[in-house]
């Protein structure tokens, strides 16, 4: 019933004469892309499907030339984010990730609130090898798992829920802000700066990595603490988890020779991304290179990128929809509906105006079950907005691409990043609600009041 009302909602745009302003191209363009961030939003189609679909009927419509359907594949942004897949791929497998939790917890895990500092901080140092949020989650929930057994809790234990849902949305919380912090840690980030060049916003890694490091180190250090006061876990200090990492550290022993593998390309790659900007280099050729270091050594082998499907599909729905997003722009429809929104906001001061985008930014997130799309579909229209109203085009660019990423807590499906954690029973569905709201307004808060001022200083 659901993807009969998405194929409604095509047909009846498609039928219905445009706005004035828009031609029927772009009008029927936008019925294609609407229907099809519609059927990922009502969950009536898988994004790769209802991609996949949307490309089909734009094509033999008529609508969009063959050589411009499929211009998003050769993207290097998009071509980026595959290959970082791969790349991320090997630190899992070597087993890399799981020796850092280890270590950073038997440094920090002396109590409840430094498990969760623990979690963040792991969070952050593998965020800008991981382009995709989901995929750190996979490294993070065993983690706060095993933390929250270690401390007794279970699901089916009431006297000790409350400390597993701390520790497990530490972990969503974690995801949310640490995706903030590196311009590679999530696949949207790279797609978002792609498309701020159209208004004359060039952000590389180095200029990311500065614009966030402050707000987003605040929000690391705010929302553990946040997190403590409103779930008030029941076991406020755990004096043997230390122990248990260096126990498992020690069974561990010294770094493979395929980990020191990964660990020297994810340095190398990590210190060529900051300097690209400075000595020229091509962000997408840096990690060509990773991927050929890791596969000449042997630590990713084609078996390897063979089991890993979800690349693929992941590079077909980015393009098609990074695509459809650019030929809506180039055939004035993103300029039509910037006049509108440009119209409603007319009057207000620029503060004022930037502010309204960013809250608005936010809140359509409820709608949202994927970060990506939502960025696709409005981050573009939101920024010629701003710049036309007299938004300071480089601080509003920046704060929707990090509310891009600490949005992604506000709903349970904000982020397919939160549904291990979601789904860990620690956390009910009213907590998650409850939760999200509260962190992405403490998020909001810091981002638009330090992360404003601190733009100002230093992303002119």
């Amino acid at each position: 019933m659901v993807q009969g009302g998405t194929a409604a909602l095509i047909a009846g745009m498609w039928l219905t004469s445009p706005p004035d302003g828009l031609t029927v191209q772009a009008w029927r363009l936008f019925a294609i892309f609407a229907g099809a961030i519609f059927s990922v939003v009502v969950k009536a189609l898988p994004i790769l499907t209802a991609s996949v679909l949307a490309i089909a009927v734009a094509v033999l419509s008529g609508l969009l030339k063959p050589e411009d359907a499929y211009a998003g594949f050769g993207n290097g942004t998009i071509l980026l984010i595959v290959i970082a897949f791969l790349v991320a791929g090997a630190i899992v497998k070597c087993g890399l990730g799981t020796r850092s939790g280890h270590w950073i917890v038997s440094r920090f895990g002396r109590s409840t609130l430094g498990l969760s500092y623990s979690i963040f901080l792991l969070d952050a140092v593998i965020a800008p090898a991981f382009p995709s949020n989901t995929a750190r989650s996979g490294v993070l929930y065993p983690l706060a798992y095993s933390l929250a057994h270690a401390a007794g809790a279970r699901p089916d234990r009431p006297e000790r829920r409350r400390v597993g849902a701390f520790l497990m949305y530490s972990g969503i919380a974690s995801l949310s802000v640490s995706s903030a912090l590196w311009l590679t840690a999530m696949a949207a980030n790279p797609l978002g700066t792609a498309m701020a060049r159209t208004v004359g916003v060039d952000i590389g890694f180095g200029r990311w990595l500065l614009a966030a490091s402050v707000p987003t180190v605040c929000a690391m250090v705010v929302l553990p603490l946040a997190l403590y006061r409103l779930i008030a876990p029941e076991i406020r200090n755990t004096p043997d988890a230390p122990a248990a990492a260096r126990q498992a550290l020690a069974a561990l022993g010294p770094l493979s020779s395929q980990e020191r593998i990964v660990l020297l390309v994810f340095v190398a790659m990590v210190a060529l991304w900051a300097a690209a900007a400075a000595l020229g280099l091509d962000s997408t050729a840096i990690a060509f290179l990773g991927l050929g270091a890791l596969l000449a050594t042997g630590v990713i082998t084609l078996d390897d990128i063979g089991k890993q499907g979800d690349v693929l599909a992941t590079f077909i729905w980015f393009a098609v929809l990074f695509t459809l997003s650019s030929q809506l722009n180039e055939l004035g429809f993103m300029g039509y509906l910037g006049k509108t929104l440009a119209s409603a906001l007319g009057g207000l001061a620029s503060p004022t105006a930037g502010f309204s985008l960013l809250g608005a930014y936010v809140l359509l997130h409820y709608l949202f079950v994927s970060q990506t799309a939502h960025l696709l579909a409005l981050f573009g229209v939101f920024l010629d907005v701003g710049v036309k109203l007299g938004v300071n085009p480089v601080v509003l660019a920046f704060q929707l691409l990090f509310a891009t990423n600490y949005f992604s807590v506000l709903t349970p499906q904000g982020s397919s990043a939160n549904l291990l954690f979601a789904g860990s029973g620690y956390l009910t569905q009213g907590d998650l609600y409850r939760l999200g709201a509260i962190t992405t307004g403490i998020s909001v808060a810091i981002y638009f009041v330090i992360g404003t001022a601190w733009l100002l200083m230093v992303a002119r």
